[in-house]
């Protein structure tokens, strides 16, 4: 997403006419989910992905010929069915909803580009509500925007009261992750809402075995990096070559040298539990929705213990990850840092982080379906 809007605010600068289509609702098995989004410049060139296949081909063409014809914001679905399944590999059953959006004088929105450009680069977050697709009769005007800063001041309106309420509340659940929600309003109005803020960051406090492990998945799946310690030989770009930064300095303060956001996680793994009990101290007194803590259930007590003593609240200990990752059963280095980035994606996505194996009920349900339906031997 971030190079799809950071292509628009360049766009918009030079007043280039471009087309953006998002992936605002999706219904089944899709091969993208809302926020998705693809950017289709004047020449055809694109930048962003909805899937691949017919399916963003389709949109493409959409796209493009929303700016030939110099068309307004159009709202489309696309079902993929078993056709479409079988030609792309698919899978089948499904439906996206698309908000195809030109913006032939771009230069009107380049300010607000500008800003989602700098939400992106650690700035002030921000969401945009748009309606995408107004109800019936005596809906809202399509494209009516609200743009919702994360100190709560607002620019813009929906053309009502309640829908900007919707709106607004809405932003705040989104801005913090940068996550995108479509809401519909009780007179049927579709909204969608899109928060814009740094990208996932990653804070690692401690340079030891496992957090090198994590840092190298947590490169992979497009995390910021940053690490600390209070030992030069474990904190430096040598052995961090993925991290943005690196901070040699006493557990109690490491923290401190960075810029620490709700779309930040904390991982501890210092040398030795009195530096876990002032880093986990420092961690929680940050904005930070995710702090995780490597180590034993009866260390982590202690640690507790001591900061509820302290004053930390035990709503906020409740919050924290300890010991840190899903029940995987590693026992290395690389598996327990897979357990520990597997926890953050599932939290990021407020899922639990379970199996998704089909039950062994609906196998027999389908054995015993076969068996029903199945033509009797002749005798």
């Amino acid at each position: 997403m971030k190079a799809v809007y950071n292509e628009a605010a360049n766009l918009a600068r030079q007043n280039r006419e471009f087309v953006l289509a998002t992936v605002v609702n999706t219904k089944g098995s899709t091969p993208q989910k809302p926020g998705a989004s693809l950017l289709v410049r004047a020449d055809g060139s694109t930048v962003g992905t909805l899937g691949g296949g017919c399916v963003e081909g389709d949109i493409w063409f959409a796209a493009k010929e929303a700016l030939r014809e110099h068309t307004g914001p159009v709202f489309k679905d696309y079902y993929l069915n078993e056709d479409i399944a079988a030609r792309d590999g698919l899978v089948c059953g499904g439906s996206m909803f698309f908000y195809i959006e030109p913006f032939e004088n771009s230069a009107e929105v380049s300010s607000l580009s500008d800003e989602i450009e700098q939400a992106f680069e650690g700035g002030n977050s921000l969401a945009i509500a748009t309606v995408v697709h107004p109800a019936a009769k005596n809906g809202l005007d399509a494209n009516a925007r609200i743009v919702v800063h994360d100190d709560g001041t607002t620019v813009g309106t929906l053309g009502t009261p309640e829908a900007d309420t919707i709106a607004t509340e809405t932003a705040k659940a989104v801005i913090p992750m940068g996550k995108s929600e479509h809401v519909v309003t009780a007179e049927g109005d579709e909204i969608f809402v899109t928060g814009f803020t740094s990208p996932a960051t990653l804070v690692l406090v401690g340079g030891g075995h496992v957090n090198l492990q994590v840092a190298k998945i947590a490169q992979m799946l497009g995390f910021r990096i940053f690490v600390t310690d209070d030992r030069p030989e474990f904190a430096n770009r040598e052995r961090f070559p993925m991290a943005e930064e690196t901070s040699v300095a006493p557990y109690n303060k490491g923290l401190d040298t960075f810029h620490i956001t709700k779309n930040t996680a904390i991982v501890i793994g210092s040398r030795g539990h009195h530096f876990d009990d002032l880093a986990t101290e420092l961690a929680v007194r940050t904005p930070a929705t995710y702090v995780g803590l490597l180590g034993s259930k009866r260390k982590t007590i202690m640690i507790y213990e001591a900061l509820l003593k302290r004053g930390i609240t035990s709503e906020r200990l409740k919050q924290v990850h300890s010991p840190v990752g899903l029940d995987l059963g590693g026992r290395n280095p690389e598996e327990i840092a897979v357990s520990i980035m597997a926890e953050i994606i599932a939290f990021r996505h407020n899922r639990p982080g379970g199996s998704m194996t089909i039950e062994a009920e609906q196998i027999d349900r389908l054995v015993a379906k076969l068996a029903t339906n199945s033509p009797k031997s002749a005798i």
